[in-house]
């Protein structure tokens, strides 16, 4: 049976790389690299840049195009037939280069457990065992980069996204909110006294961008930089932290 390893690979800086991520991609029979259109290029160039960290000897590499999801109001329904479509391409990829493959690994930005699907995809493929390996994730890079804890001192934190946010509001009870998949500016449905908001772009990265203070006066500056970052790079990876009612 092929073993799928699905790495963390933390920002895509190469200093994220761990050393069992490291030793399950020279050990790989084949590694997948997804392409994501032009406009997103610099991302399979990040993980090409880590695999020549890192590699001590070549390992072939298959590239494949992924299925771009459906824009339909049944966003879950949308969401599922898209991961079938990956699914699908991963074993096609895996077929046409390396049918013989005894390990496959995929390297998955942050890490595989918060807010990725390949562990989803890959339970669509019953010829294939997996295997995590995992990686820094994108909270632990933005906590650290702000040089803040993610708690306050014996409190809770709510995991949560933008779509969230912006349709639920502020969680009941919450004092931290770490947001990912925001498109950008689910903060702004939100009261903003009181709140303060820890934000990062490409954290971890060259682009690196960080924005910290009381939401009501950097939420504009957020928005702003957000949305020149994304013009900037075609692309954009970011997240942050909102705190009401406790110390740091």
């Amino acid at each position: 049976m092929t073993t799928l390893f699905l790495i963390g690979i933390g920002t895509g800086n190469p200093d994220h790389v761990t050393g069992q991520a490291i030793k399950a991609l020279n050990g790989a029979d084949l590694i997948l690299i997804p392409r994501k259109g032009e406009a997103k290029s610099d991302l399979a160039d990040l993980r090409r840049q880590v695999l020549s960290e890192v590699l001590t000897s070549p390992v072939p590499v298959a590239h494949y195009d992924v299925p771009v999801r459906a824009d339909q109001d049944d966003y879950l329904g949308a969401v599922n037939d898209w991961h079938d479509a990956i699914a699908r391409v991963w074993a096609n990829a895996i077929a046409a280069h390396r049918p013989d493959a005894r390990s496959v690994a995929l390297m998955v930005w942050g890490d595989p457990s918060l807010y990725d699907s390949t562990l989803r995809i890959s339970a669509r493929l019953p010829g294939l065992s997996v295997k995590v390996i995992p990686g820094i994730t994108s909270l632990q890079a933005l906590t650290a980069a702000h040089a803040i804890p993610l708690n306050t001192l014996a409190a809770p934190v709510t995991i949560t996204t933008g779509r969230q946010l912006r349709d639920h509001g502020w969680p009941e009870g919450a004092t931290t909110l770490a947001v990912m998949l925001d498109k950008g500016g689910a903060f702004t449905t939100l009261d903003p006294e009181g709140t303060e908001i820890w934000w990062g772009a490409y954290v971890g990265m060259p682009e690196e961008c960080l924005i910290q203070g009381p939401l009501a006066e950097v939420a504009d500056e957020i928005l702003a930089t957000r949305a020149r970052l994304r013009a900037e790079h075609g692309w954009i990876m970011d997240i942050y932290i909102l705190r009401r009612g406790g110390d740091v």
